[in-house]
């Protein structure tokens, strides 16, 4: 896939079951694969969760053909979400709202990713993030040791 083969637009809310489909998929694969703690919330409540978001906070989609591949949600200087489905990951698709989301706050930005998420922290290591906050999780609700990490233009 090309950036020319996809689509960046604002999320509406008829996006909203795709957003949360690509959301589920991407962290009940990261589970699988060890890479994310299980979510402490059932599917419902992420669902109900998310949809409300998309009402508050400025979302992006990814699209490909039609469909939503990946979404990006940010609040205020913040990645609250960044999300590839499964089926689509390393294609770009997450460099991509990544460099979205570094246009749409040119002064930094940040972020919190699980310790054990080593694939996402190489990620945005490798777009210019450092860390600079490890935590031991009790201030989450998945009780998982994470840490901050922050873009700064250079």
């Amino acid at each position: 896939m090309t950036p020319a083969d996809l689509l960046l637009r604002p999320a509406g809310p008829e996006d909203a079951e795709a957003i949360v489909a690509v959301h589920l998929a991407s962290r009940g694969a990261a589970v699988a694969a060890g890479t994310m703690p299980p979510a402490a919330h059932s599917e419902a409540e992420v669902r109900t969760w998310l949809t409300g978001r998309l009402a508050t906070d400025e979302t992006w989609v990814a699209e490909a053909d039609g469909v939503v591949v990946g979404y990006l949600r940010l609040v205020a200087d913040w990645i609250d979400d960044l999300y590839v489905a499964p089926s689509h990951a390393r294609q770009g698709i997450g460099s991509l709202l990544l460099d979205l989301a570094k246009q749409r706050c040119p002064h930094g930005l940040g972020l919190w990713v699980f310790e054990v998420n080593t694939p996402a922290r190489r990620f945005y290591a490798r777009h210019g993030l450092v860390e600079v906050e490890h935590t031991d999780g009790s201030d989450n609700e998945e009780r998982e040791p994470d840490l901050r990490m922050e873009w700064s233009p250079a």
